[in-house]
């Protein structure tokens, strides 16, 4: 085999991670899909399959048996309704195993078709994680990857009718996601404008400046806990709660996770601004949808992100 198989390394993480939802255990899945590959090269058959086909044949079965038993990855909108208490505990619940956002400096290609199209979102995400592990691979298969019913059916060692029938069921579990994830977003310099608002209303502790860029049914969550608020009111007195408890100095940085626009958030403190937060948003043209607060080591170590403002 003459192709290097690194090549395809960042495509197969993120397929794996669409899997799994974890980028650590999708970096453990792809060295594994490797590993089977490099062993198995002798057996590869050209006339049978392309490399790429044939990467993705072991990196999926890989993720499926990795599956086996396991917990899916939610975000807390997946796990009941929302907060009214603006002050209830904020009690992290560290045994669930959470969905991680995916940083977009690991994609190729940030401004691919494949996250053009939305199919990296954390909704969206989350949403196949409430899949069982093969219609999940179906879905990511046939409408992610757009591998043909028959190639999808060979690399699952399954049938093309088994193949479509999981799909249909698969985007029956999605579609309510699946549709509000394919509204339209402002171009990026519209989206640009919405976070420099963002960015100086939160740096100045300005909760009516937040509220203002929010839609009617803004969504905030913040695993690891399990709370989450629906709403410009709740988000704006959850908001003013932060304040009240962290301070109000602040400063803000700009990342992207995910194919979305995202905010690190240093809090003043002991004489530094420190790390506190990664923050991913779905921006739509009525304003800021959704909030997605992660607080968490795991993440930031994948984003590699300074324990200090500018540092």
């Amino acid at each position: 085999m003459d192709e290097d198989l690194g090549a395809y390394r960042r495509e197969l993480l993120v397929h794996c991670y669409r899997m799994v939802g974890s980028v650590h255990e999708a970096e453990d899945l792809v060295q594994e899909t490797m590993l089977r590959a490099w062993r198995s090269r002798d057996r590869y058959e050209p006339r049978l399959a392309s490399v790429r086909t044939w990467l993705y044949k072991i990196a999926t079965n890989v993720c499926l048996t990795a599956l086996r038993g396991r917990a899916r990855r939610p975000l807390p909108s997946g796990l009941g309704g929302p907060s009214e208490d603006p002050d209830a505990p904020l009690t992290p619940a560290f045994e669930v195993p959470w969905l991680q956002p995916f940083p977009d400096a690991l994609l190729d290609d940030p401004a691919s078709r494949v996250v053009r199209r939305g199919s990296l979102r954390l909704a969206l995400v989350a949403a196949m994680q409430a899949l069982p592990p093969r219609q999940r691979a179906v879905l990511i298969l046939r409408d992610v990857l757009e591998f043909g019913a028959a190639e999808a059916a060979e690399l699952l060692g399954t049938s093309p009718a088994a193949v479509n029938s999981a799909l249909q069921r698969a985007r029956a579990g999605v579609s309510g996601v699946a549709a509000e994830e394919e509204i339209t977003e402002p171009d990026d310099a519209e989206v640009a404008a919405v976070l420099d608002r963002y960015v100086r209303s939160f740096e100045a502790a300005d909760v009516d400046g937040l509220v203002a860029l929010l839609t009617d049914d803004a969504v905030m969550e913040m695993p690891p806990v399990p709370l989450w608020y629906r709403g410009r009111r709740d988000y704006g007195r959850f908001m003013a709660r932060v304040f009240a408890m962290a301070g109000t100095d602040w400063r803000m940085a700009r990342t992207s996770a995910n194919g979305q626009p995202a905010l690190v958030a240093y809090r003043r403190s002991e004489g530094a601004y420190r790390l506190h937060t990664l923050q991913v948003f779905t921006v739509t043209p009525r304003g800021v949808a959704r909030n997605v607060v992660f607080q968490d080591a795991r993440v930031f170590a994948a984003f590699d992100l300074p324990e200090t403002f500018g540092g």
